[in-house]
C-alpha cells in the first residue's frame, strides 16, 4: 500500500470507508427492518385490521422487495461514489504532482517555474507561499549573479593596475618612484577594503560578529565624526554639519559597531552629494535615541527603496560605484544592537537615512 500513488491511496481509503458504510446499513437493515416491519403490522391489528392470515406473506414480499432495493441502492451507490471519489482523489492530487514537477525543475537550476492556481483554498494557500518562495529564491539567485559579476569588476580594476605597474617596476619601464609606491598602496587598500566587506557581511549574516553592548554616549561620537569628515571635503563639496542637543540621553550599543554604521552611511550619502549639504541630527524618542542623516544629494527611485538594504542589490542610480554591502552590513549591525534602520528618499532632492538604538 505504501508504494501505491497518493490518487491511487486516497480512492482505496474513499472506496474503504464507502465499504464499511454499505456493510453497516445492509447489517442494520437486514436485522431491524423486518422486526420494526412487524411491530407496525401489529399495531394495524390493534386499529381493527384483520392481518393474521396475510402476515406472513407481507412480511416475505417486504423482505424480498427491501433486499431488491438494497442490492440496487448499493450498486448505484457505490458506483455513483467510486466515480465521484476518483475525481477527488485527482483533483486533489494534480496541483500536487505540479509541486513535485516544479521542485524537480528547481533542482536542475529552472527558478522561473511557478505554480499555477487552484481551486482548493487550501492548495491554493499553499501553491501561493511557494510562488512567493521560488520568486525569493530567484531574485536571490538573480542578485548573486549580479553581485559576483560586480565584484569581478572591482577586484579586476585594483588588479590589473598592481600588475601592470610591477610588470614595468620589473623591467624598468618604470622608475621606481614614491608616486608608483603610493598608487600601488592605494590599489591594495582598495582591494583590503573589498575583502573586509565581504567578510563582515558573512559574519553579520551568520550571526558570529561579536557585538560589545553597553552604555556609551553618542554626542561625543558624532562631533568627532562630523569634524573628521568635514576636515576632508573640499571647498567646493557640501555642507556638513551636526544638529543635535547640547545633551543626548546614553544609549546601549556597541561603540566600534556604532562608529562602522555612521561611516557607512555618512560615506554613502558623500558620494551622492556633490554640492548642498549633508546634515547629521540625533533627537530622542519613546525608548529610543534616533540618529539620522540627511543630504540633498540624487536621491533614490522609488521602486529602489524597498531594496536598498538588501544585500546583492545595487540600484541603477548608484553611479556605477559600490556594490550594494555597506547598507545591507549597516542594517544588520543596527539589527544586532536592538535597533532598526530606516529611509526616506525622493529623486533629484536628497535622501534621509535614519536608525534608532536603545536607551540605556
Amino acid at each position: 500500500m505504501s508504494k501505491l500513488r497518493l490518487r491511487s491511496r486516497l480512492l482505496f481509503s474513499h472506496l474503504f470507508v464507502l465499504l464499511v458504510g454499505v456493510i453497516v446499513l445492509v447489517i442494520t437493515g437486514k436485522l431491524s427492518s423486518p422486526r420494526f416491519f412487524v411491530v407496525h403490522l401489529q399495531q394495524l391489528e390493534g386499529q381493527g385490521f384483520n392481518l393474521r392470515y396475510v402476515r406472513t406473506s407481507l412480511v416475505d414480499v417486504f423482505e424480498t422487495t427491501w433486499n431488491r432495493g438494497t442490492f440496487w441502492s448499493v450498486i448505484v451507490g457505490t458506483t455513483s461514489a467510486g466515480l465521484l471519489s476518483y475525481v477527488v482523489a485527482k483533483r486533489i492530487t494534480k496541483p500536487l504532482t505540479q509541486l513535485e514537477e516544479i521542485t524537480q525543475k528547481f533542482a536542475t537550476g529552472h527558478l522561473d517555474a511557478r505554480m499555477p492556481t487552484s481551486e482548493i483554498p487550501e492548495l491554493n494557500r499553499l501553491a501561493a507561499s511557494f510562488n512567493r518562495m521560488a520568486a525569493s529564491l530567484e531574485n536571490v539567485e538573480n542578485r548573486r549573479r549580479e553581485l559576483i559579476s560586480d565584484l569581478t569588476h572591482e577586484l579586476r580594476t585594483p588588479l590589473t593596475i598592481v600588475r601592470g605597474n610591477l610588470e614595468e617596476l620589473e623591467d624598468g619601464t618604470l622608475p621606481p618612484d614614491p608616486e608608483i609606491y603610493h598608487r600601488l598602496s592605494q590599489e591594495m587598500r582598495r582591494l583590503e577594503r573589498l575583502v573586509n566587506d565581504l567578510q563582515e557581511l558573512s559574519k553579520a549574516e551568520a550571526g558570529y560578529l561579536p557585538i560589545n553592548l553597553q552604555p556609551i554616549n553618542v554626542l561625543p561620537i558624532l562631533e568627532a565624526l562630523v569634524e573628521r569628515f568635514a576636515d576632508q571635503l573640499l571647498e567646493v563639496g557640501p555642507d556638513l554639519r551636526l544638529e543635535a542637543p547640547a545633551q543626548l540621553p546614553p544609549v546601549y550599543a556597541d561603540r566600534d559597531r556604532l562608529q562602522q554604521v555612521l561611516v557607512n552611511l555618512l560615506g554613502n550619502a558623500l558620494r551622492h552629494t556633490a554640492t548642498g549639504e549633508i546634515v547629521v541630527r540625533a533627537r530622542t524618542g519613546t525608548g529610543y535615541l534616533w540618529i539620522a542623516l540627511s543630504d540633498t544629494g540624487t536621491g533614490i527611485p522609488p521602486e529602489d527603496l524597498p531594496h536598498v538594504f538588501e544585500r546583492f542589490w545595487r540600484g541603477e542610480s548608484g553611479g556605477g560605484t559600490g556594490t550594494g554591502i555597506g547598507l545591507a552590513i549597516s542594517r544588520r549591525l543596527v539589527e544586532l544592537q536592538g535597533g532598526r534602520i530606516e529611509v526616506e528618499s525622493e529623486l533629484g532632492q536628497g535622501s534621509t537615512f535614519r536608525f534608532c538604538l536603545p536607551l540605556a
